[in-house]
């Protein structure tokens, strides 16, 4: 494949006329498509990928044309430039890549069913029709759709639909908008509707396959999420509806097709009547990130992929200050602290990570920019800082100057610094420069030395990583006034300590709030002075000083031997931010015991000593009126609780299984992954595991199989989690989009590990065919990196993945993940005997 060559440059569209007649039985689909745009050269190339073309015209008359498959342009030579109408006719496959036109499959009362869906982003709408398929590319789009139909099938898109002649769906014209945001959905679909306060049309869209009520969560939480966006922002909801639709097979998360969000079910669809609030609160933050992009992202679009924190960072941002919003009791800032900050923190600290604002040279590393813990987590973080530099009030002003100057169009990064600058007054493009061009972040080291209260900042690196003298503009949010609000300098000295602390009259710490991106190093003193007025500190404090203690223990600045004990003071938290941290640590510590081995034994007993008196408080199942914190925390209780081997916990667990064994989608969903576990690992026989196989395959309750999945791939039984693996080529047991979950359970099993790795090595190229143009496929090498941590398993790793180094999109993966993994062996070698010593 060619380096990136921009199409736009020749041809700007304007409109796009576009027919399709698709036919699920045959599997293919033909088309017409009519752009309508302003030529700049005679030469111009028009994306298409894998069509069968057939006709081209440019103003009525036929064209020389040829097709570059290689390149997915069609070569059309003009005989003049300006306004021009460029007609093409084609032909392609339906695929089940879950990109382009695609059919979703699911059952019901037996039946096979299909759903025709579509997914463009990134850039697959080429796929569907002809088109510049570039983001800077934006124009109006006609949809004119007919499709094998059946009685009492729908078919939906971005806008909607004027009328139906002849088996033809027409759509109303869309607003100037991007190739990758044009959506469409058709066959046996239910629905529910509200309409907002503004008049917008609010609909949740599913198969039949779920219970309506599954519909009800998501259309309250889409309602409310757009109200207040269009009260935050300041900005009307541009289009007459939102629709939400659940699509049974879909490779991303959820996708922000303009006027048509398309989602996993999984990330939709909510049993009224036993969902967990961790499950509620995820859905709830997916559906409202989708509806924050209707306006960052479709309204104002990224001019080029290079800019996509543009669009996803502050989705990411706004997904939780929109259900803080609307649901403040859930304190949804916990998550965000517990998700998205410690997976930017430990992404980032690897050398050789990417930067938020990346270029991009070749096509295949459009795909390979969806790093979800840096341009997602990391970028959020980073506007999360914004935010509480400049306020609210700023905020939302320089976002309304924003969408006013762009609306309809495209925007750097440099234009939202321009509008948010202004609006507080701040030169934040100044600040923001060190974060989003920079790789990786700061550790902060604070410090007394001669008497003199210091900082100094220097890169931060988990593993191998070469310090090329970065600086960073770093909010400090110190509880001290003498230390400066902004901390740009290699060093700093704020004054003589004892007078400071006498002055303040408490320990000095930095990054109050865990608001900005970086991590803190106190020295000694420092450091036994906040832990001896640690009970004074709130829940984040306290969750911040474990993270900053596990990632210093990874880049062996301090020991994990010497955090062991601390963990005690934390055990008995009533927080679930503070219970995540500690439980953090505990899953880190696992890689210094060898399972089986006296050593996993101790740490076991270690686990029981921090967990009984939280899992006797706490119980296994919820009570009416239970505090949000503990619904939160008894998961990791009932995780450590399985872990250790507890007899109290595995008889109760099991007793409740007996409980609900003719109806195991009836078991409490906060604790029913905990109880399948329980029941794989500790009492399964053939039987019983094959069983709940067969009920992840009937169940279309996506919380369920996701129990079900993490349950199975847990057994301790070789012979059955070999099984499994099986499997995974099966996409009427599996599906791929839930393929990586399989794997990454079966690997972390030391039952399944030889299994799991022996299948991606063995069946690489069949997962590639697969899952190769999503854009979360090297995410499957970054599973692995997360587990393994012996040097024979480098060594393998290593073996399998640098031949692949040169793959397009995959090199940095591939190079950063043996990095992970050097540096995780390096750690245990360097460790494991004084750890060990402290579990004892």
């Amino acid at each position: 494949m060619a380096d990136l060559v921009r199409l736009f440059n020749c041809f700007q569209p304007d409109h796009y006329d576009i027919f399709l007649d698709v036919s699920r039985s045959e599997k293919k689909f033909s088309g017409k498509t009519t752009i309508y745009g302003t030529a700049s050269e005679k030469s111009i190339g028009i994306h298409e990928k894998d069509f069968d073309v057939t006709a081209v015209t440019v103003d009525g008359t036929p064209v020389k044309f040829d097709v570059d498959n290689a390149n997915e342009v069609i070569n059309v030579e003009l005989d003049h430039t300006g306004e021009v109408a460029v007609s093409i006719e084609y032909s392609a496959k339906l695929t089940d890549t879950m990109m382009g036109i695609y059919p979703s499959y699911y059952q019901v009362d037996g039946e096979q069913k299909q759903l025709v869906g579509t997914q463009f982003e990134t850039n697959f709408a080429r796929q569907a029709f002809p088109c510049i398929d570039e983001p800077e590319a934006k124009a109006k789009f006609n949809l004119a759709l007919k499709f094998d139909e059946q009685p009492g099938e729908t078919a939906i898109a971005n806008m909607p639909e004027t009328k139906v002649e002849d088996g033809v769906h027409y759509f109303d014209e869309t607003v100037k908008m991007s190739t990758y945001l044009v959506a469409f959905a058709f066959g046996d679909m239910q629905s529910k509707m509200t309409e907002t306060k503004s008049g917008v049309k609010v609909g949740v869209f599913g198969t039949k396959a779920h219970a309506a009520k599954e519909l009800d969560f998501a259309l309250d939480i889409a309602k409310r999420s757009i109200e207040f966006f269009e009260d935050f922002y300041q900005t009307p909801y541009p289009l007459p509806h939102s629709w939400q639709l659940a699509l049974p097979d879909f490779s991303a998360g959820a996708m922000e097709n303009w006027g048509l969000v398309t989602y996993r079910e999984a990330y939709l669809l909510v049993d009224p009547d036993n969902t967990s609030f961790e499950v509620k609160q995820r859905v709830a933050t997916v559906i409202a990130h989708e509806l924050a992009h209707q306006w960052f992202g479709d309204l104002v679009t990224m001019r080029w992929w290079d800019d996509l924190w543009l669009n996803e960072s502050f989705a990411n941002m706004m997904e939780y200050v929109a259900i803080d919003a609307i649901e403040p009791s859930w304190n949804i800032w916990e998550v965000f602290q517990t998700t998205d900050v410690p997976a930017a923190l430990k992404r980032d600290a690897v050398d050789g990570v990417q930067s938020v604002h990346v270029q991009v040279n070749h096509p295949a590393e459009i795909d390979a920019l969806f790093d979800g813990a840096i341009v997602y987590a990391k970028g959020a973080r980073m506007l999360v800082m914004v935010r509480a530099l400049i306020g609210d009030d700023a905020l939302r002003e320089g976002l309304k100057n924003y969408f006013e100057a762009h609306k309809y169009n495209n925007a750097k990064g440099s234009d939202l610094w321009d509008a948010l600058g202004k609006a507080s007054n701040i030169d934040l493009g100044k600040i923001m420069e060190s974060w989003l061009e920079q790789p990786g972040y700061p550790v902060v080291s604070a410090f007394v030395e001669d008497g003199r209260l210091k900082l100094s900042q220097t890169q931060f690196f988990t593993g191998a990583g070469k310090d090329e003298g970065r600086r960073w503009q770093i909010p400090l949010n110190a509880n001290y006034d003498q230390a400066p609000e902004i901390f740009s300098e290699e060093s700093i000295d704020l004054g003589d300590y004892e007078e400071l602390r006498s002055s303040n009259g408490k320990p000095f710490r930095i990054n109050v709030g865990n608001n900005s991106h970086f991590i803190v190093k106190y020295d000694e003193t420092l450091q036994n002075d906040i832990l001896s007025d640690v009970d004074q500190l709130d829940a984040t404090a306290k969750m911040q000083l474990l993270q900053d203690f596990r990632l210093l223990s990874e880049a062996k600045q301090v020991s994990y031997a010497e955090v062991v004990p601390v963990l005690k003071q934390f055990a008995d938290s009533k927080s679930n931010v503070v219970n995540d941290a500690v439980y953090t640590i505990v899953a880190a510590l696992k890689k210094f015991v060898e399972p089986g081995s006296q050593d996993s034994d101790n740490l076991k007993q270690f686990v029981r000593q921090l967990s009984d008196a939280q899992l006797n408080r706490l119980g296994l199942v919820s009570v009416d009126g239970e505090d949000n914190n503990d619904k939160l925390s008894r998961p990791y209780i009932l995780g450590a609780a399985l872990y250790a081997d507890n007899p109290d916990f595995q008889e109760a667990a099991h007793a409740i299984y007996l409980d609900h064994q003719d109806n195991l989608i009836s078991l409490p969903a906060d604790t029913r992954v905990y109880i399948l576990s329980n029941e794989m690992k500790n009492y399964a026989n053939a039987e019983s595991f094959d069983a709940l196989i067969e009920e992840y395959k009937q169940s279309t309750d996506p919380s369920f199989k996701s129990d079900i999945c993490a349950a199975v791939t847990s057994s301790k039984d070789a012979k059955l989690v070999g099984k499994l693996v099986a499997n995974f080529e099966d996409s009427s047991v599996v599906k791929p989009q839930d393929l990586r979950a399989w794997f990454a359970g079966v690997l972390r099993n030391p039952a399944g590990q030889q299994f799991a790795w022996d299948w991606i090595r063995d069946e690489w190229q069949w997962l590639e065919d697969t899952v190769g143009g999503d854009m979360e496929f090297a995410t499957f090498i970054t599973v692995i990196s997360n587990i393994f941590h012996t040097q024979e398993r480098l060594d393998e790793f290593k073996a399998f993945f640098e031949p692949k180094l040169d793959t397009p999109g995959l090199t940095r993966e591939i190079k950063m993940d043996t990095s992970a993994i050097e540096g995780t062996v390096a750690l245990v070698e360097a460790q494991k005997d004084a750890v060990r010593s402290a579990i004892k």
